[in-house]
């Protein structure tokens, strides 16, 4: 039976409920920013992904929570399911397992598997990628210490599609910690520096690779798997041509 009321860890699958389903969503994150008028629609805060406040969550009598298992700690989880609760947890490693994921999560909160954003996002993505020479590129996702996208990621598979393939994606852990001297010696032909979860900007990130090309990108539009994903294609490709892709 489709859940009629529903909690959300995630802020892209808030976004992906909300906009399919949104009288089922009852409660959300602290980071939960999108759509922006999620207050208004009488959503909930629950604290934030790691740390989310289960008796709050309790109270709100959810039929299903929807977690990720990236994004949200296990014991957080079980305490949610020791407490009698549903939870739905999603695995995203790529963009193909993205979209079966979003229509998993929408049809277990009664929408349909496959919205029409969802259908448009698809399309989206069907195109080849601009031809080109591909290019090799590194993409902190933290400093201080600096962090970067390593193996099995859904951002660097988003990247890979549009042209640009991951300096670490063969690297043993999916976000390791690397120094700043080995990030430049790898090679990369630019960096890519989204705006979360660090926010990386014009006057942070950029100083600390001197003569590479960088590419500032909106971070909802490269790990987001939601609505987002039917103009991802089209403004990640802008930034990286800013950055000279």
């Amino acid at each position: 039976m489709p859940a009629a009321r529903v909690v959300s860890l995630v802020p892209s699958l808030t976004e992906a409920v909300a906009v399919t389903v949104p009288g089922a969503l009852v409660g959300a994150t602290d980071w939960c920013s999108h759509p922006a008028d999620l207050d208004g629609l009488g959503v909930a805060r629950i604290g934030g992904t790691k740390n989310p406040d289960v008796a709050a969550v309790v109270a709100l009598a959810p039929d299903l929570v929807i977690a990720n298992e990236e994004e949200n700690r296990l014991a957080d989880l079980a305490a949610l399911r020791g407490a009698g609760l549903e939870v739905l947890v999603t695995e995203v490693r790529g963009l193909d397992q993205a979209f079966a994921e979003l229509s998993r999560v929408l049809a277990a909160c009664g929408g349909p598997a496959r919205p029409q954003w969802l259908a448009d996002a698809e399309d989206a993505w069907s195109e080849p990628p601009r031809p080109g020479p591909r290019l090799r590129a590194a993409v902190p996702i933290w400093r201080r210490p600096w962090m970067v996208l390593g193996r099995d990621t859904f951002a660097a598979d988003l990247l890979a599609r549009l042209g640009v393939d991951n300096v670490y994606a063969t690297h043993a852990e999916r976000y390791p910690r690397v120094p700043l001297e080995e990030l430049r010696a790898a090679g990369p032909d630019l960096v890519v520096l989204p705006d979360e979860p660090y926010r990386f900007t014009r006057e942070d990130g950029p100083e600390a690779f001197p003569g590479l090309p960088a590419a500032l990108v909106s971070g909802r539009h490269l790990t987001w798997y939601g609505p987002s994903l039917r103009e991802a294609p089209e403004v990640l490709s802008a930034a990286l041509s800013a950055a000279g892709r």
